[in-house]
C-alpha cells in the first residue's frame, strides 16, 4: 500500500467514525439516502438544501451528532464556498463529496428548447458540481486524499425524450467524471453514478399515476429508491473501491438489458 493510501485509511477502516462527507441537495430523495447510507456508516455528514425547514428535518431524522445542514442554492458560488468553509470549521476535514443537486424545470422537445432555462440547468447540474469539487480539492483532498461520486442519470447515457436539457447536462456530468478523475489521481477517485428512474418528488412526473406500468419495463420489476442508490454511493466512497476511479456506474434495475427489445 502507498505512502499516501496508508494516510488515508490508517484510522477509519472501511469508512470509519473520522471521515466526512459533504451530500448537496440531500434535503429529501437521492441525496437524503445518500446521507443516510453514509451516516449508517460511521461517516459524519454536511447536508445541503434551499429549503432550511426541510433540510432542519433531514438533519434531526440523520442525527445531531451526524449531521449538520447548510442551507442553500448549489449554483451560488458564495453558497458553495460557505459549506466547504462550515465543513472545516465543524469536523476540520473534507474526505467525501457527493455532487447530487440538480434541477430539470422544462418538459418538452429539444427543437423548443428555451436556452436561457437550458444555461440553469447546466449551471446548478454541472458547473456546481464542478465549482464543490475545486472548493474540496483546495481545502482538503488535494492535501490528504479522498473520493467524490457526481449522480449522473442514464438521461445522460441515452437519448431523453422531453427532457433533453436535463439529460444534456448529466452527460456532461459523466465527463466531468472523467476529467476530475484523470487530474486529481493519484490523491482522488472520482466516479458518477447513472441512476434511473428512483422514486422521488424529484422524478414523480415520470412514475406517479402509472407506477405498475413504468416499473413493468425493469427487469427487476420495481422502480429504484433512495437507498439503492444510497448503498452503491457508499461502495464507491469506501476503500473497497480503492482501485476504481474515472466510471460511471449505471444503477437502473436492469432497464437496459430491454434496450433494442
Amino acid at each position: 500500500m502507498s505512502a499516501q493510501n496508508q494516510e488515508h485509511t490508517a484510522d477509519t477502516g472501511e469508512h470509519g467514525s473520522g471521515r466526512v462527507a459533504i451530500v448537496t441537495g440531500a434535503s429529501r430523495g437521492i441525496g437524503y439516502g445518500v446521507a443516510e447510507a453514509l451516516v449508517a456508516r460511521g461517516v459524519r455528514v454536511v447536508i445541503t438544501g434551499r429549503g432550511e425547514e426541510a433540510l432542519k428535518e433531514a438533519v434531526r431524522r440523520l442525527g445531531e451528532d451526524r449531521a449538520i445542514g447548510v442551507p442553500g442554492k448549489a449554483a451560488d458560488e458564495a453558497h458553495r464556498a460557505a459549506v466547504v468553509e462550515r465543513t472545516m470549521e465543524t469536523f476540520g476535514r473534507v474526505d467525501y463529496l457527493v455532487n447530487n443537486a440538480g434541477t430539470n424545470p422544462i418538459f418538452g422537445p429539444i427543437t423548443e428548447l428555451d436556452l436561457g432555462v437550458a444555461r440553469k440547468v447546466y449551471e446548478t447540474n454541472v458547473l456546481s458540481a464542478l465549482g464543490f469539487a475545486q472548493s474540496t480539492w483546495q481545502a482538503w483532498q488535494k492535501e490528504h486524499g479522498g473520493a467524490i461520486v457526481n449522480i449522473a442519470s442514464v438521461a445522460g447515457v441515452s437519448a431523453s425524450p422531453f427532457i433533453a436539457a436535463y439529460g444534456m447536462s448529466k452527460a456532461a456530468m459523466v465527463n466531468l467524471t472523467l476529467q476530475l478523475a484523470h487530474e486529481m489521481a493519484p490523491k482522488a477517485r472520482v466516479n458518477s453514478i447513472a441512476p434511473a428512474i428512483v422514486k422521488t418528488k424529484f422524478a414523480a412526473a415520470l412514475y406517479e399515476d402509472r407506477e405498475e406500468e413504468a416499473a413493468a419495463r425493469y427487469p427487476m420489476g420495481r422502480l429504484g429508491i433512495p437507498a439503492d442508490i444510497g448503498g452503491a454511493v457508499a461502495f464507491l466512497l469506501s476503500d473497497a473501491a480503492a482501485w476504481i476511479t474515472g466510471q460511471n456506474l449505471v444503477v437502473d434495475g436492469g432497464l437496459f438489458l430491454n434496450a433494442g427489445v
